[in-house]
């Protein structure tokens, strides 16, 4: 048997071993330059050393023309992880629990429920701030390179969101941008063998989870560089506790306003809660953090405190 024969019959054995192979790997795209977003999300993440905000999180509008099925819930679960990974607390908003809270808020003006302690039209209990966006765009496409014996072929997954991270206390965009984010998967194949990439849900994830570390990421950047604001969790004979501690970098002897929340402050043209009105009652300063959300504080001047006022420099 010939040298030749034998090493066209090794080389034919190893082709027909690796054929219809897969592989999978995941690319952040910023406008039309592929970046490393998900290590930048990293090193934002473990920089971030500010207040333990709580995030309302609203499912994701799908206004994609292609459909994709669960896609809204998705992007949602995957800002939870994100967030909660960077430090920041989380709160899932679904449609059905904003519009239960509205019809509240309608139902205490009325007089037919009593406020009590809650009152609804303060909101969410603890939420400092809301994110909502939508799925503008999504595109599965198939790219293929075919010779004599390989084949190879990629189904990259695109995907567009709009999003923006809203004030509660004020009603203010932080933060209203878009990204994109794409996911890839490659398949080969062999002498004549072909290649065929099967259905995966991990595409749909791969470039969303992509596109919303971009968004994460210009979060937790915003919140970094956002003043100190937190509220009044308990009054005590002696002292009152504030949500702030050691991560809101205030030291001891800081002195911040209390403002109470008011009514609610709504688009007149489809009624949405945009903010709320701030009454100023008074001064406090901190007398030491009992850890590193929690701190100690004295009046300075004004009467009338409670829990849930507003506090800020």
């Amino acid at each position: 048997m010939s040298r030749h024969f034998i090493t066209t019959l090794w080389v034919t054995l190893v082709l027909l071993t690796t054929a219809c192979s897969t592989s999978m790997s995941g690319k952040a795209k910023d406008d039309s330059t592929l970046s490393g977003q998900t290590q930048q999300l990293e090193t934002a993440g473990a920089a971030y050393t500010g207040p333990q905000y709580t995030i309302g999180i609203v499912q994701f509008e799908n206004k994609a023309p292609a459909k994709v099925t669960g896609i809204g819930e998705a992007a949602a679960t995957i800002l939870r992880t994100q967030l909660e990974s960077a430090g920041l607390q989380t709160i899932m908003l679904d449609e059905g629990a904003l519009k239960e809270a509205d019809k509240i808020t309608a139902l205490q003006k009325t007089g037919v429920i009593k406020m009590g302690k809650k009152d609804a039209s303060v909101g969410f209990d603890a939420l400092d701030y809301r994110l909502s966006g939508a799925i503008t765009a999504y595109s599965e496409v198939e790219e293929g390179v075919d010779a004599i014996v390989f084949q190879k072929k990629s189904t990259v997954a695109r995907v567009t969101v709009d999003y923006a991270l809203i004030d509660i206390a004020t009603g203010k965009p932080l933060v209203a941008e878009s990204g994109a984010g794409e996911y890839r998967k490659t398949t080969t194949g062999a002498l004549g063998l072909g290649s065929k990439s099967s259905f995966d849900a991990n595409l749909r994830d791969g470039a969303l989870r992509d596109a919303l570390a971009k968004a994460t990421e210009k979060v937790i950047r915003k919140l970094s560089a956002m003043p100190y604001q937190g509220k009044i969790l308990a009054i005590d004979s002696d002292f009152i506790v504030l949500k702030a501690g050691t991560r809101s970098q205030l030291k001891i002897g800081s002195q911040l306003n209390v403002y109470h929340i008011g009514d609610a402050l709504r688009d007149p043209d489809n009624g949405q809660v945009l903010g709320y009105k701030e009454n100023k009652v008074g001064v406090v300063q901190i007398t030491r953090h009992q850890n590193e959300n929690l701190s100690e504080a004295t009046v300075v001047s004004g009467t009338g405190f409670k829990a849930g006022d507003l506090i800020k420099p």
